[in-house]
């Protein structure tokens, strides 16, 4: 399915596919409405410090995220011959601290985890080095590390008895996972020669290790197209810069781009980026901002309304728990103690998105919902924090209640998306 798209988009048609990068509950329920509404194949991918052969920060294992997955496919009614689920950065990279010998071994049982589990779309990112590396990692050995894991995946997906079906992703992103940590002023767009240099030294790895069949497959390449986001500000796509890397596309054997943080573009550009062979484009924080900006909403709504004895303080435990656990923040947000609640908060980066899963913070979540289910909420309120939706209330359209609230909210994002990849 991947490859015929990845087809299609090289040939002209304006056509590509969105990922999902996110193991929220409710985020993934409502990009399977979209793609149900859409009758599209919907990607879901995660990446190896969230869902790892240990539980990543989700507590989760690969065979974990699958099932998770598909059950919540079936809930909604989304077949799971539709659902297409990838591992994102699957390498050394949560093992960075030790030596490269036992860094790549643990890389190894990821990429067969990942690969026995049922994930089909496998990104092969050995670029970060471990701590006997000599700096900088030369791309050779960067190539070399990608076609071992790829012999792993291939030998795990000969025993599921899925080879064909395995698809391959190389090259890295600037900035590393987890996104930026400084304020960004602008970009460098890859240069065609590294690209160029990226796919040759990977296909002459894959050869020498035999896996001249498995090349065949390898469909993207991760390019910095020049989009991206900071704290507070985006960096938005300007085509005229790419017009190098575009071309490159059109000649490099069957292999488009894959751009990742093309979270809170425009729906100009995002058109344009898969007119432009960035036919896979990744999308995560915007989508659990927008959850969190919708749960947040419904925590003002819960604070106007009389008569519920316990009120949920979601914004308050969510403050309180990223104080006392800084560790997937601190080190992001470099700003001044003042401006450290606004950052936690509020920042494009979405920092926030760690915190869902504490258990604190779900049950708040949960006492939430759970208060604001009772009754639908009163539309002067709706209209207050939720105005996009209310419009849609009054329409007819939307049920006031807050799980489809919430969903709404995030379906503006994945809307976006689906009109660049499948409306064009």
């Amino acid at each position: 399915m991947l490859q015929d798209l990845i087809t299609a988009n090289l040939s002209g048609q304006p056509r590509g596919i969105y990922s999902v990068c996110s193991a929220h509950g409710l985020v993934l329920e409502a990009a399977m409405e979209q793609a149900l509404a859409d009758g599209t194949p919907l990607l879901i991918e995660a990446t190896a410090n969230q869902v790892n052969q240990f539980g990543g920060y989700t507590g989760m294992r690969p065979v974990d995220f699958f099932d998770y997955v598909m059950t919540l496919a079936d809930g909604v009614g989304l077949d799971s011959a539709r659902v297409l689920l990838g591992g994102d950065h699957l390498g050394p990279v949560c093992w960075q601290a030790e030596t490269a010998e036992t860094a790549m071994q643990k890389a190894r049982d990821l990429i067969d985890a990942y690969v026995a589990a049922g994930f089909s779309k496998i990104h092969l990112d050995c670029s970060m080095p471990c701590t006997d590396d000599r700096l900088p990692l030369a791309d050779k050995i960067i190539a070399a590390r990608a076609a071992d894991l790829c012999s792993v995946a291939e030998e795990a997906a000969k025993r599921r008895g899925n080879k064909s079906k395995i698809v391959y992703i190389i090259g890295t992103e600037v900035p590393p996972p987890g996104g930026a940590r400084e304020a960004i002023a602008e970009l460098e767009v890859t240069a065609p020669s590294q690209a160029r240099n990226t796919i040759a030294l990977h296909r002459a790895a894959f050869e020498k290790l035999g896996l001249t069949k498995a090349w065949q497959r390898v469909i993207g390449l991760v390019v910095q197209p020049g989009v991206e986001f900071d704290h507070t500000s985006v960096i938005d796509y300007q085509p005229a810069k790419a017009e190098k890397l575009k071309a490159l596309a059109e000649e490099a054997g069957g292999i488009a781009f894959e751009a990742h943080s093309t979270d809170y573009q425009t729906l100009q550009s995002y058109r344009q980026l898969v007119r432009d062979h960035f036919a896979i484009l990744k999308v995560g924080p915007q989508l659990t901002f927008a959850l969190r900006e919708a749960l947040f909403a419904l925590s003002h709504i819960e604070e106007e309304l009389p008569g519920i004895a316990q009120k949920s303080n979601l914004r308050y435990v969510c403050e309180q728990r990223m104080r006392d656990q800084p560790k997937y923040w601190q080190a992001f947000y470099k700003v001044a103690a003042e401006q450290l609640p606004l950052y936690r908060n509020y920042s494009y980066s979405d920092r926030i998105r760690y915190y869902w899963p504490d258990e604190e913070v779900q049950q708040a979540s949960a006492r939430l919902l759970h208060n604001l289910s009772d009754k639908p909420i009163p539309l002067p309120l709706a209209s207050q924090y939720f105005p996009e939706e209310y419009r849609e209330i009054r329409e007819g359209r939307l049920s006031n209640e807050p799980h489809a609230l919430v969903k709404a909210r995030i379906r503006k994002v994945t809307a976006a998306y689906a009109e660049a990849c499948w409306k064009q």
